[in-house]
Protein backbone atom coordinates (compact mmCIF):
# COMPACT_ATOMS: atom_id res chain seq x y z
CA UNK A 1 0.00 0.00 0.00
CA UNK A 2 3.07 2.31 0.96
CA UNK A 3 5.01 1.86 -2.44
CA UNK A 4 1.53 2.00 -4.72
CA UNK A 5 1.31 5.67 -2.59
CA UNK A 6 5.44 6.52 -3.62
CA UNK A 7 4.23 5.24 -7.09
CA UNK A 8 1.93 7.77 -7.02
CA UNK A 9 3.22 10.40 -5.69
CA UNK A 10 6.04 10.39 -8.39
CA UNK A 11 3.70 10.09 -11.20
CA UNK A 12 1.96 13.28 -9.84
CA UNK A 13 4.79 15.17 -9.28
CA UNK A 14 6.14 14.49 -12.62
CA UNK A 15 3.09 15.40 -14.23
CA UNK A 16 2.72 18.33 -12.03
CA UNK A 17 6.54 19.56 -13.06
CA UNK A 18 6.56 19.13 -16.94
CA UNK A 19 4.84 21.39 -19.55
CA UNK A 20 1.81 20.15 -20.39
CA UNK A 21 1.65 21.82 -23.91
CA UNK A 22 4.81 20.56 -25.19
CA UNK A 23 3.90 17.18 -23.68
CA UNK A 24 0.55 16.77 -25.17
CA UNK A 25 1.76 18.33 -28.70
CA UNK A 26 4.09 15.73 -28.58
CA UNK A 27 1.74 13.09 -28.00
CA UNK A 28 -0.68 14.49 -31.05
CA UNK A 29 2.52 14.01 -33.58
CA UNK A 30 2.72 10.36 -32.20
CA UNK A 31 -0.73 9.48 -32.46
CA UNK A 32 -1.10 11.23 -36.23
CA UNK A 33 1.85 9.10 -36.95
CA UNK A 34 0.38 5.36 -35.56
CA UNK A 35 -3.06 7.06 -37.72
CA UNK A 36 -1.15 7.35 -41.07
CA UNK A 37 1.02 4.17 -40.32
CA UNK A 38 -2.88 2.55 -40.36
CA UNK A 39 -4.17 3.61 -42.90
CA UNK A 40 -1.18 3.71 -44.98
CA UNK A 41 1.15 0.61 -44.27
CA UNK A 42 -1.94 -2.27 -44.36
CA UNK A 43 -1.98 -2.57 -47.83
CA UNK A 44 2.10 -2.88 -47.83
CA UNK A 45 1.58 -5.46 -45.88
CA UNK A 46 -1.19 -7.56 -47.49
CA UNK A 47 1.15 -7.36 -50.57
CA UNK A 48 4.49 -8.15 -48.61
CA UNK A 49 3.03 -11.16 -46.20
CA UNK A 50 0.23 -12.45 -48.83
CA UNK A 51 -2.44 -11.80 -45.77
CA UNK A 52 -4.79 -8.89 -44.85
CA UNK A 53 -2.56 -7.88 -41.69
CA UNK A 54 -1.52 -4.82 -39.84
CA UNK A 55 1.88 -5.82 -39.34
CA UNK A 56 3.85 -2.58 -39.99
CA UNK A 57 1.39 -1.08 -37.62
CA UNK A 58 1.88 -2.94 -35.03
CA UNK A 59 5.28 -2.99 -35.20
CA UNK A 60 4.82 0.92 -35.67
CA UNK A 61 2.64 0.99 -31.80
CA UNK A 62 5.08 -0.86 -30.17
CA UNK A 63 7.75 1.53 -31.05
CA UNK A 64 6.01 4.16 -29.82
CA UNK A 65 4.84 2.32 -27.00
CA UNK A 66 8.79 2.22 -26.29
CA UNK A 67 9.11 5.71 -27.27
CA UNK A 68 6.55 6.70 -24.66
CA UNK A 69 8.44 5.13 -22.34
CA UNK A 70 11.92 6.39 -22.99
CA UNK A 71 10.23 10.09 -23.06
CA UNK A 72 9.19 9.28 -19.22
CA UNK A 73 12.33 8.18 -18.24
CA UNK A 74 14.51 11.10 -19.75
CA UNK A 75 12.15 13.40 -18.71
CA UNK A 76 11.59 12.44 -15.37
CA UNK A 77 15.56 12.26 -14.00
CA UNK A 78 17.30 15.37 -12.42
CA UNK A 79 19.81 17.58 -14.82
CA UNK A 80 22.90 15.55 -13.08
CA UNK A 81 21.39 12.39 -13.84
CA UNK A 82 20.47 13.15 -17.19
CA UNK A 83 23.63 14.64 -17.99
CA UNK A 84 25.92 11.37 -16.79
CA UNK A 85 23.69 9.03 -18.12
CA UNK A 86 23.44 10.69 -21.63
CA UNK A 87 27.58 10.50 -21.55
CA UNK A 88 27.24 6.77 -20.85
CA UNK A 89 24.64 6.26 -23.76
CA UNK A 90 26.73 8.28 -26.15
CA UNK A 91 29.83 6.33 -25.82
CA UNK A 92 27.56 2.89 -26.16
CA UNK A 93 26.22 4.50 -29.26
CA UNK A 94 29.66 5.44 -30.33
CA UNK A 95 31.27 1.91 -29.89
CA UNK A 96 28.26 0.18 -31.78
CA UNK A 97 28.49 2.70 -34.48
CA UNK A 98 32.37 2.02 -34.90
CA UNK A 99 31.58 -1.41 -35.55
CA UNK A 100 28.66 -1.00 -38.26
CA UNK A 101 31.18 -1.66 -41.48
CA UNK A 102 32.49 -4.57 -39.82
CA UNK A 103 28.82 -6.69 -38.31
CA UNK A 104 26.61 -4.83 -39.33
CA UNK A 105 23.89 -5.53 -42.51
CA UNK A 106 24.04 -4.71 -45.42
CA UNK A 107 21.31 -2.97 -47.18
CA UNK A 108 20.74 -1.54 -51.26
CA UNK A 109 24.64 -1.30 -51.21
CA UNK A 110 25.40 0.69 -47.66
CA UNK A 111 25.80 -0.99 -43.95
CA UNK A 112 23.89 1.50 -41.58
CA UNK A 113 22.17 -1.20 -39.05
CA UNK A 114 22.86 -3.37 -36.62
CA UNK A 115 20.66 -6.49 -36.29
CA UNK A 116 19.42 -6.73 -32.28
CA UNK A 117 17.54 -9.48 -30.61
CA UNK A 118 14.98 -7.21 -29.19
CA UNK A 119 15.54 -4.46 -32.03
CA UNK A 120 15.87 -5.58 -35.50
CA UNK A 121 18.17 -3.25 -38.05
CA UNK A 122 18.77 -0.84 -35.30
CA UNK A 123 20.70 2.25 -36.90
CA UNK A 124 23.39 3.32 -34.08
CA UNK A 125 23.78 6.62 -35.65
CA UNK A 126 19.96 7.47 -34.82
CA UNK A 127 20.39 6.80 -30.70
CA UNK A 128 23.61 8.61 -30.96
CA UNK A 129 22.29 12.09 -32.34
CA UNK A 130 20.17 13.22 -29.00
CA UNK A 131 23.38 12.37 -26.92
CA UNK A 132 25.82 14.03 -29.16
CA UNK A 133 24.05 17.51 -28.41
CA UNK A 134 24.62 16.91 -24.63
CA UNK A 135 28.23 16.27 -25.29
CA UNK A 136 28.56 18.99 -27.47
CA UNK A 137 27.08 21.16 -25.26
CA UNK A 138 28.96 19.55 -22.14
CA UNK A 139 32.21 20.48 -24.17
CA UNK A 140 31.80 23.88 -24.60
CA UNK A 141 29.80 25.01 -21.07
CA UNK A 142 31.67 22.56 -18.68
CA UNK A 143 34.92 22.20 -19.61
CA UNK A 144 37.49 25.12 -18.42
CA UNK A 145 39.81 25.50 -21.02
CA UNK A 146 40.57 28.41 -23.58
CA UNK A 147 37.26 28.67 -25.54
CA UNK A 148 39.25 27.95 -28.91
CA UNK A 149 40.44 24.46 -27.54
CA UNK A 150 36.92 23.38 -26.64
CA UNK A 151 35.93 23.68 -30.19
CA UNK A 152 39.13 22.23 -31.42
CA UNK A 153 38.09 18.81 -29.34
CA UNK A 154 34.15 19.00 -30.73
CA UNK A 155 35.45 19.12 -34.02
CA UNK A 156 37.49 16.45 -33.48
CA UNK A 157 34.67 14.22 -32.22
CA UNK A 158 32.42 15.74 -35.16
CA UNK A 159 35.46 14.57 -37.53
CA UNK A 160 35.27 11.10 -35.86
CA UNK A 161 31.48 10.30 -36.16
CA UNK A 162 31.46 11.96 -39.98
CA UNK A 163 34.31 9.52 -41.12
CA UNK A 164 32.76 5.99 -39.64
CA UNK A 165 28.65 7.66 -41.37
CA UNK A 166 31.01 8.16 -44.45
CA UNK A 167 32.13 4.59 -44.52
CA UNK A 168 28.65 3.34 -44.35
CA UNK A 169 28.13 5.80 -46.44
CA UNK A 170 25.45 7.49 -44.66
CA UNK A 171 25.88 11.55 -46.84
CA UNK A 172 22.22 12.64 -45.12
CA UNK A 173 23.08 11.95 -41.51
CA UNK A 174 26.93 13.07 -42.20
CA UNK A 175 25.20 16.32 -43.25
CA UNK A 176 22.50 16.21 -40.27
CA UNK A 177 25.35 15.46 -37.70
CA UNK A 178 27.57 18.62 -39.23
CA UNK A 179 24.37 20.82 -39.09
CA UNK A 180 23.82 20.54 -35.22
CA UNK A 181 27.32 21.20 -34.40
CA UNK A 182 27.53 23.98 -36.35
CA UNK A 183 23.99 25.69 -34.82
CA UNK A 184 25.96 24.49 -31.18
CA UNK A 185 28.94 25.78 -32.29
CA UNK A 186 27.24 29.37 -33.73
CA UNK A 187 25.04 29.68 -30.86
CA UNK A 188 28.13 29.42 -28.09
CA UNK A 189 29.56 32.70 -30.03
CA UNK A 190 32.04 31.52 -32.36
CA UNK A 191 33.39 34.28 -35.00
CA UNK A 192 30.79 34.11 -37.85
CA UNK A 193 34.41 34.16 -40.06
CA UNK A 194 35.70 31.03 -38.43
CA UNK A 195 32.47 28.79 -38.94
CA UNK A 196 32.07 29.79 -42.27
CA UNK A 197 35.81 28.64 -43.24
CA UNK A 198 35.39 25.15 -41.26
CA UNK A 199 32.06 24.78 -42.63
CA UNK A 200 34.00 25.20 -46.18
CA UNK A 201 36.29 23.24 -45.60
CA UNK A 202 33.87 20.34 -44.34
CA UNK A 203 31.71 21.08 -47.63
CA UNK A 204 35.08 20.85 -49.77
CA UNK A 205 35.96 17.32 -48.39
CA UNK A 206 32.90 16.14 -48.90
CA UNK A 207 32.37 17.14 -52.21
CA UNK A 208 35.67 15.88 -53.53
CA UNK A 209 34.46 12.04 -52.20
CA UNK A 210 31.36 12.30 -53.83
CA UNK A 211 33.34 13.44 -57.19
CA UNK A 212 36.54 11.65 -57.00
CA UNK A 213 35.92 8.57 -54.95
CA UNK A 214 34.09 5.44 -56.59
CA UNK A 215 32.03 4.30 -53.77
CA UNK A 216 29.95 7.11 -53.89
CA UNK A 217 29.12 7.47 -56.97
CA UNK A 218 25.24 6.76 -56.27
CA UNK A 219 25.40 10.45 -54.51
CA UNK A 220 26.74 11.69 -57.75
CA UNK A 221 24.34 9.96 -59.87
CA UNK A 222 21.41 11.25 -57.49
CA UNK A 223 22.96 15.15 -57.71
CA UNK A 224 23.30 14.98 -61.52
CA UNK A 225 19.85 13.11 -61.75
CA UNK A 226 18.20 16.02 -59.36
CA UNK A 227 19.58 18.89 -61.69
CA UNK A 228 19.02 17.05 -64.73
CA UNK A 229 15.57 14.85 -64.94
CA UNK A 230 16.38 13.06 -68.07
CA UNK A 231 19.28 11.48 -66.33
CA UNK A 232 19.64 8.50 -64.70
CA UNK A 233 16.85 6.60 -62.72
CA UNK A 234 17.39 8.74 -59.28
CA UNK A 235 14.49 10.70 -60.20
CA UNK A 236 11.76 7.79 -60.06
CA UNK A 237 10.98 7.99 -56.11
CA UNK A 238 11.48 11.89 -56.15
CA UNK A 239 9.21 12.21 -59.27
CA UNK A 240 6.39 10.00 -58.06
CA UNK A 241 6.42 11.09 -54.30
CA UNK A 242 5.81 15.10 -56.17
CA UNK A 243 3.09 13.66 -58.64
CA UNK A 244 0.88 12.02 -55.34
CA UNK A 245 1.23 15.52 -54.04
CA UNK A 246 -0.06 16.98 -56.94
CA UNK A 247 -2.77 14.27 -57.70
CA UNK A 248 -3.90 14.81 -53.72
CA UNK A 249 -4.61 18.27 -54.20
CA UNK A 250 -6.27 20.49 -51.66
CA UNK A 251 -8.14 17.59 -50.01
CA UNK A 252 -6.78 14.49 -50.87
CA UNK A 253 -8.34 11.25 -53.07
CA UNK A 254 -9.36 9.49 -49.49
CA UNK A 255 -8.17 7.46 -46.99
CA UNK A 256 -6.48 4.26 -49.29
CA UNK A 257 -7.23 5.68 -52.20
CA UNK A 258 -3.50 6.60 -53.02
CA UNK A 259 -1.38 4.41 -54.80
CA UNK A 260 2.28 6.16 -53.90
CA UNK A 261 2.67 3.37 -51.06
CA UNK A 262 2.18 0.67 -53.75
CA UNK A 263 4.56 2.00 -56.51
CA UNK A 264 7.84 3.34 -53.87
CA UNK A 265 9.39 1.53 -51.63
CA UNK A 266 10.04 2.41 -48.22
CA UNK A 267 7.46 4.90 -48.87
CA UNK A 268 5.61 4.77 -44.98
CA UNK A 269 9.09 6.27 -44.04
CA UNK A 270 10.95 7.96 -46.43
CA UNK A 271 7.83 9.37 -48.42
CA UNK A 272 5.72 9.50 -45.52
CA UNK A 273 4.62 13.33 -46.38
CA UNK A 274 3.56 12.62 -50.12
CA UNK A 275 1.23 9.65 -48.66
CA UNK A 276 -0.72 11.84 -46.55
CA UNK A 277 -0.72 14.58 -49.46
CA UNK A 278 -1.74 12.47 -52.01
CA UNK A 279 -4.71 10.09 -49.46
CA UNK A 280 -5.79 13.64 -47.34
CA UNK A 281 -4.56 16.89 -49.33
CA UNK A 282 -1.96 19.54 -48.99
CA UNK A 283 -4.26 21.09 -45.90
CA UNK A 284 -3.24 17.83 -43.96
CA UNK A 285 0.51 18.60 -44.56
CA UNK A 286 -0.13 22.54 -43.64
CA UNK A 287 -1.84 21.21 -40.21
CA UNK A 288 1.22 19.05 -39.64
CA UNK A 289 3.63 21.49 -40.15
CA UNK A 290 1.81 23.72 -37.78
CA UNK A 291 2.11 21.57 -35.30
CA UNK A 292 6.08 21.61 -35.87
CA UNK A 293 5.91 25.18 -35.92
CA UNK A 294 4.11 25.62 -32.53
CA UNK A 295 6.04 22.71 -31.67
CA UNK A 296 9.42 24.99 -31.95
CA UNK A 297 7.79 27.96 -31.09
CA UNK A 298 6.30 26.64 -27.32
CA UNK A 299 10.07 25.29 -26.95
CA UNK A 300 12.17 28.61 -28.15
CA UNK A 301 10.02 30.36 -25.45
CA UNK A 302 11.24 27.93 -22.90
CA UNK A 303 14.82 29.44 -23.57
CA UNK A 304 14.19 32.95 -23.21
CA UNK A 305 13.30 32.19 -19.52
CA UNK A 306 16.52 29.94 -19.08
CA UNK A 307 19.49 30.71 -17.02
CA UNK A 308 21.86 28.14 -17.26
CA UNK A 309 23.84 28.08 -20.93
CA UNK A 310 24.07 24.48 -21.03
CA UNK A 311 20.47 23.84 -20.80
CA UNK A 312 19.81 26.67 -23.29
CA UNK A 313 22.31 24.95 -25.62
CA UNK A 314 20.96 21.39 -25.31
CA UNK A 315 17.05 23.01 -26.26
CA UNK A 316 18.31 24.73 -28.89
CA UNK A 317 20.39 21.47 -30.45
CA UNK A 318 17.46 19.35 -30.11
CA UNK A 319 14.85 21.37 -31.73
CA UNK A 320 16.88 22.23 -34.27
CA UNK A 321 17.83 18.67 -34.81
CA UNK A 322 13.92 18.23 -35.65
CA UNK A 323 13.32 20.88 -37.49
CA UNK A 324 16.19 20.18 -40.02
CA UNK A 325 15.28 16.33 -40.07
CA UNK A 326 11.80 17.41 -41.06
CA UNK A 327 13.14 20.21 -43.47
CA UNK A 328 15.28 17.80 -45.15
CA UNK A 329 12.24 15.51 -45.48
CA UNK A 330 9.72 17.30 -46.88
CA UNK A 331 12.11 19.15 -49.47
CA UNK A 332 13.12 15.43 -50.62
CA UNK A 333 9.55 15.13 -50.68
CA UNK A 334 8.64 18.26 -52.89
CA UNK A 335 11.85 17.68 -55.08
CA UNK A 336 13.96 20.71 -53.40
CA UNK A 337 16.87 18.40 -52.12
CA UNK A 338 17.85 15.17 -53.71
CA UNK A 339 16.73 11.99 -52.11
CA UNK A 340 18.59 11.40 -49.13
CA UNK A 341 16.55 8.66 -47.05
CA UNK A 342 15.58 10.88 -44.45
CA UNK A 343 12.52 10.02 -41.85
CA UNK A 344 10.09 12.27 -40.56
CA UNK A 345 10.36 12.98 -36.71
CA UNK A 346 7.26 11.36 -34.93
CA UNK A 347 5.39 10.74 -37.93
CA UNK A 348 7.51 8.02 -39.65
CA UNK A 349 7.50 5.03 -39.69
CA UNK A 350 11.56 2.75 -38.36
CA UNK A 351 12.16 1.97 -34.87
CA UNK A 352 15.52 3.58 -34.59
CA UNK A 353 13.61 6.80 -35.64
CA UNK A 354 11.34 6.71 -33.46
CA UNK A 355 13.36 5.95 -30.54
CA UNK A 356 15.65 8.63 -31.55
CA UNK A 357 13.12 11.38 -31.70
CA UNK A 358 11.52 9.97 -28.48
CA UNK A 359 14.67 10.66 -26.58
CA UNK A 360 15.20 14.40 -27.96
CA UNK A 361 11.92 14.88 -27.03
CA UNK A 362 12.34 13.43 -23.23
CA UNK A 363 15.36 15.66 -22.83
CA UNK A 364 12.73 19.09 -24.13
CA UNK A 365 10.20 18.28 -21.80
CA UNK A 366 13.26 17.26 -18.71
CA UNK A 367 15.08 20.68 -19.42
CA UNK A 368 11.97 22.79 -19.64
CA UNK A 369 9.93 21.20 -17.11
CA UNK A 370 9.41 23.63 -13.45
CA UNK A 371 12.13 23.54 -11.68
CA UNK A 372 11.67 22.67 -8.33
CA UNK A 373 12.81 25.12 -5.33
Amino acid sequence: MQSDSIVYKFYYQWWKNIDKSIFLLISLLFIIGLFFSLVSTSLIASDKLDTNSYFFFFKHLIYVLIGICLIFIFSSLNSDQLYKYSIILFFISLISLFFVPFVGVEVKGSKRWIDLFILPRFQPIEVLKPFLIIILATILCDIRSNILFKYLISIILISIICLLLIVQPDIGQTLLVIFSWAVLIFTSGINIYILLAIIFIGIFSLAYLIIFVPKFDYIQGRIFSFFNRETGSHNFQSDKALESITSGGFFGKGIGEGVLKNRVPEAHTDYIISVISEEFGVVAIILILLLFLILIYMVFKKISFETNDKAKLILIGSISLILMQATIHIGVNIRLFPTTGMTLPFLSYGGSSIISTSILAGIILNLTKRKIT
